[in-house]
């Protein structure tokens, strides 16, 4: 057995540990405007960040967006999944494949499709303008809502297949025997089906808010410029700036608290479990 996991172990570490160490090391180097990056041991880049009134800014944003994108589409994501997990005719394949779909399509694509949704001369202004509904155009485009909007069409797909995979294991009778003493249907969700579906919602819920926090195409597609989160202001160190250690020193903050966050709140959901 451990000749055959040895392989893909050492895979693993070539692809991801080692860049990830390597990574690391970089971002206790200095940054240089004429060498670009000098050698050093300090951490001078984390609290560059961690002070900086601008950064904070940054992860907040990233943050409020990753945790509201999340709760959007556990709400889009769960009548959904407890309509795919249910249903019993032959169209079920389908329905599933319609929900993969969306998935074969690449992130700036979709992005590119909501732009031309949301603009100023987009579909939606011109249909409320050709309706007599408005004269001048919304500002649909370029704010919080037109990247929440973008995120949650990108990660409702993962929501939507996680949580149908964990609905489809609760027992028909639990929620029959629920409804025959007399309880009405949001009872029987509350008390449960929602209990007993929170392992999915804790997987679902993780599996977002990761793909959220490290979300590119759409903040910077359909926020435009002046809309900010963590992973445009990596790439602009690393791409634009050539500030390779901050860049690096970036990365491992956003890493970080993504995990520390994802830990805390598998950690409540699985005691909420436990206890119901």
């Amino acid at each position: 057995m451990a000749a055959l996991v040895l392989p893909a172990g050492l895979l693993v570490l070539l692809l991801l540990v080692a860049p990830m160490l390597l990574l690391a090391r970089i971002s206790l180097n200095q940054f240089s405007p004429t060498e670009l990056m000098v050698e050093a041991t300090t951490a001078e880049n984390y609290l560059r960040a961690l002070q900086d009134p601008y950064y904070q800014q940054v992860l907040a944003t990233t943050l409020g967006v990753a945790l509201g994108s999340t709760l959007l589409a556990l709400a889009l994501g769960f009548p959904a999944a407890y309509w795919l997990a249910r249903m019993q005719s032959r169209w079920k394949s389908i329905a599933t494949i319609l929900v993969l779909f969306p998935l074969l399509v690449g992130n700036v694509v979709r992005a590119a499709g909501w732009m031309a949704l949301l603009g100023n001369e987009g579909a939606i202004n011109a249909a409320l303008k050709g309706l007599g509904l408005i004269t001048t155009s919304l500002p649909l485009l370029y704010n919080t809502g037109s990247v929440v909007t973008g995120i949650v069409a990108v990660v409702l797909p993962y929501m939507i297949l996680t949580l149908a995979s964990v609905i489809e294991s609760i027992p028909r009778q639990a929620e029959e025997a629920a409804s025959n003493l007399g309880a009405r249907p949001f009872t029987v969700f509350r008390r449960v089906v929602l209990p007993l579906a929170l392992p999915g919602v804790a997987a679902g819920s993780v599996l977002v808010f990761i793909l959220c926090m490290n979300t590119y195409a759409s903040a910077v597609l359909l926020g435009g410029p002046q809309f900010k989160m963590m992973a445009p202001a990596v790439y602009d160190q690393f791409v634009r700036g050539n500030n390779w250690p901050f860049g690096a020193a970036l990365a491992f903050i956003l890493l970080a608290v993504t995990l520390l966050l994802t830990i805390i709140g598998s950690t409540l959901l699985g005691r909420k479990y436990r206890t119901a």
